[in-house]
Order: C-alpha cells, then sequence, then structure tokens
C-alpha cells in the first residue's frame, strides 16, 4: 500500500524511495519486528490456555521431556500476524506473491486444525497423516492454478533451473502447454508439502526450526530479489521472473515476524511455533524457491531440513525392512537426527547453534551455486 507514496517524489524526493524493493524489505522487517513486539504480550496471554500435550517419556526420553512444564502452542501467529501487517503496508502486490500467500495462509490452516485437535483432546495425536498430507495439497492447490491461469505468469511457472546447469532443465517450450502445466502441479505440491512437512520435523527444540528458517529465507530473500532483477539475473544467467522481486519484500516481512518468535522461543521456550507456524513457514520457503524457478536449489539451501526428514525416512524403511525379518532395528537412538544428537548427550544449546551454523553454510552454498555454471 505504501508503494504508492512513490508517486509524491515531486513533492518530496525521499517518497522515491518507497519505489525500491530493498528498501520497502527492510521497512518490512522492521514493521513486522516492531509491531510484533508490540502485540506479543497480548498473544501471549491469549495462548496460554492453548497447551499442546508433552510426548509420552517413553517416546522422547526421560531426559528430553520437560516434567511438568507445558508451553503453550500455535506460537506461529507470533510470525503470521506482523508479517501479514507488514506485508499489507510495504509489498506491490503480484500474482507471485498472492500465490505464496496462499500457500502459507493455507497450510497455517492446515497446521492450526491440528494444533487444535491435540489440544481438544489432550493428546499429542491430531491430524491423521493422510489428513495432513491432503490438507497441504489442498492449499498449494490454488495458487499453482492461479500462476498457470496467470498469462504473464505461465510460462515462467513450467520453467525449473537445477543448480549448476546454464539452461533450464525444463521450459515451456519443450513440453506441450497442458503437458508442462501437470508437470507443474505436481511438482508444485511436492516441493511445499515437502518442505513443510521437513521444517515439521526439525521443530523439535527450542530455537532449532525458526533459527533455521529464518536462514533460508534470508537467501531465498536474495534469490527472489535476483530473479525479479532484470540485469542480475542476466548477469549470473538465471530465470528472470518479472516480479519476483516483490517476493524479497515479503520474506522482509516474515524475517521481521520469526525474529519476534525467536525471541521468545529461545530456550527455555516461553511459547512453541506448532504446526501452525512449522506447517505454513515450511511451505512458504517451498513456494517462494518454486516460484523463482529455484525448487532444486531449496535442497541445497535447506540442507538442515533435508537431513531432519531423510533421518526420519530412513529410520522407518530400515526398522520396517528389518522388522520383517525378525527384530526391529533402528539406525540412529531416535529421530528426527536433533534427537539422536540429544541421546549422545550434547546440550540442546550446542545442537541448534550447530545446526544454525550449518543452516547458514548451506545459504551460501545455495547462493554460490548460482554463480557456478
Amino acid at each position: 500500500m505504501l508503494y504508492f507514496l512513490k508517486d509524491l517524489e515531486t513533492f518530496w524526493g525521499p517518497f522515491r524511495l518507497f519505489e525500491y524493493q530493498t528498501f520497502r524489505a527492510m521497512m518490512a522487517g522492521t514493521t513486522a519486528l516492531v509491531g510484533g513486539f508490540l502485540v506479543a504480550p497480548w498473544l501471549l496471554r491469549k495462548l496460554d490456555n492453548l497447551r499442546q500435550p508433552e510426548r509420552e517419556a517413553a517416546l522422547m526420553g526421560e531426559d528430553i521431556v520437560k516434567k511438568g512444564v507445558q508451553v503453550p502452542t500455535m506460537g506461529g501467529f507470533l510470525v503470521l500476524l506482523p508479517a501479514m501487517f507488514a506485508v499489507f503496508l510495504w509489498v506491490r502486490f503480484n500474482v507471485q506473491v498472492a500465490a505464496v500467500i496462499i500457500v502459507y495462509l493455507g497450510m497455517s490452516a492446515v497446521g492450526f486444525v491440528d494444533d487444535y485437535l491435540k489440544i481438544r483432546k489432550n493428546d499429542s495425536a491430531g491430524l491423521s497423516e493422510w489428513a495432513k498430507m491432503a490438507g497441504l495439497v489442498a492449499a498449494a492447490l490454488p495458487a499453482v492454478v492461479l500462476l498457470l491461469a496467470t498469462p504473464g505468469a505461465q510460462a515462467a511457472t513450467i520453467e525449473i533451473w537445477v543448480p549448476f546447469l546454464k539452461v533450464a532443465a525444463l521450459s515451456a517450450d519443450a513440453l506441450p502447454l497442458w503437458l508442462g502445466a501437470a508437470v507443474a502441479v505436481v511438482f508444485f505440491c511436492v516441493v511445499t508439502t515437502g518442505a513443510s512437512n521437513a521444517v515439521n520435523f526439525t521443530d523439535g527444540l527450542d530455537g532449532l526450526a525458526i533459527g533455521c528458517v529464518i536462514a533460508s529465507m534470508l537467501t531465498f530473500g536474495l534469490v527472489a530479489y535476483l530473479s525479479g532483477h532484470a540485469v542480475f539475473s542476466n548477469y549470473l544467467n538465471i530465470s528472470h521472473v518479472n516480479g519476483a522481486g516483490e517476493l524479497a519484500v515479503l520474506l522482509g516481512a516474515v524475517i521481521g515476524g520469526a525474529m519476534v518468535f525467536l525471541w521468545y522461543n529461545a530456550e527455555p521456550a516461553q511459547v512453541y511455533m506448532g504446526d501452525l507456524g512449522a506447517l505454513g513457514l515450511g511451505g512458504l520457503i517451498g513456494a517462494v524457491a518454486f516460484v523463482t524457478n529455484h525448487p532444486f536449489l531449496l535442497v541445497i539451501v535447506g540442507g538442515v531440513f533435508v537431513v531432519e526428514a531423510m533421518s526420519v525416512i530412513i529410520q522407518r524403511v530400515y526398522y520396517k525392512h528389518t522388522k520383517r525379518r525378525g527384530e526391529g532395528r533402528r539406525i540412529f537412538k531416535m529421530t528426527p537426527i536433533h534427537h539422536h544428537f540429544q541421546k549422545e548427550g550434547w546440550a540442546n544449546s550446542k545442537i541448534v547453534v550447530r545446526f544454525w551454523m550449518l543452516a547458514l553454510l548451506c545459504g551460501i552454498v545455495g547462493l554460490a551455486t548460482l554463480k557456478l555454471r
């Protein structure tokens, strides 16, 4: 909304700053940060009665369970509310922004239902895995359909790039329109739901998931800005997505909200993000990666999330395989893998900080691939 103040440049020169995406990204982050801290005390009081049951000691381990302590959940609202307020003020809306917001809000809604059922049933089991996956796919479909239905965004939506390659791995010219659109729909759902679940797996220690999310969003904020800039995208030989630069402003707003949440989620946590936060933020990152035509880059940038998710998958597959042969065995002491390191005796703060460092390193390596082609 404030973007249109640029038209008043003739009355006061500094109004021209509202045209620049870099300025608006910083201001969006600052707005969400300040606004978030102002609303946080009120919101935490509202969340105080929303306490998710702790997992059973037999599952989490006596050294992991916080006995007698029930921390409020649905802290994802601490990110979502100030971020959306800042987005309304600073982002110039286009189809890419709309698609990403649809995914963020839709998957946050799925997480909200899951959290609500856990609280209502007083049980750590909320939605079934199939119901949750169906909800995530339902949240992703309207966004990709919107992109494909918009003439100016249709070709860019079908275009997919792979790190280290100088040309697009898939483009609208390579396939018939109907087939390219079908591939885009399937791939968009896979990327967004996969990222959503991966972030959810990572959300197991105070401050762990949100720190890694911030690192990934910083990286993709820069990728979005470069993809939306004709000169920079041409210099780096990456896909130019007209309007993608506004996603950097959106991510700036979400980062501001995420920093507010981190303030209260740092050990010892005063609030958990819940599935509302984890599913929504994961889906948002996946949507941005796809819209900027770099979904495979997410595997590198979100390396921590990938390892967390793969540890769960490997553990389940190996256990079921050995169970059929006799006694079920496990590769890790516990999954997701951050719990394995807890069982190894690592302090929670050490695990969190080291995973943050790895997340930042993954972001740097991901950015390097834009030049290494």
